[in-house]
């Protein structure tokens, strides 16, 4: 989703993004054990492909992001840590994009939570319905 919204920016009336990826090279520094060397099949290894991992990743071209986007994390999530997060929310505030950002405490990758998955599908149908009625 974050790498849709920077490379078009413009072209949607809203979207949704769930623990985005925004900094792959930070993902290969905080990533657990068990997918360490995961970007290595999609992106290629982070010494002879560094480029690569600055190109697609969206935190560096944040400023592009001019659609209404709402960005929901869990502030346990150890695959994608928050701080992915909180780094493009601070983009979209800096410049005053719409957003909406929610953090669900005690959730991590996924929610788990029958509250977590509750507000998350009422929030995104809050923003969806405020953003696609225009």
């Amino acid at each position: 989703v974050l790498s849709c919204l920077v490379r078009y920016p413009g072209r949607f009336k809203a979207a949704i993004c769930r623990y985005g990826v925004s900094d792959l090279t930070a993902l290969t520094r905080e990533i657990h054990k068990f997918e360490a060397r995961y970007l290595d099949s999609l992106v290629g290894d982070l010494i002879s492909s560094r480029h690569l991992y600055r190109e697609r990743s969206p935190i560096y071209l944040a400023d592009r992001i001019q659609d209404p986007v709402a960005i929901f994390q869990g502030d346990e999530d150890r695959v994608v840590p928050r701080g992915q997060s909180d780094m493009i929310v601070e983009s979209l505030r800096r410049r005053g994009v719409p957003h909406l950002y929610e953090v669900f405490t005690g959730e991590g990758h996924g929610w788990k939570k029958q509250s977590t998955i509750e507000a998350y599908y009422r929030k995104t149908e809050e923003f969806l319905t405020r953003h696609l009625a225009s």
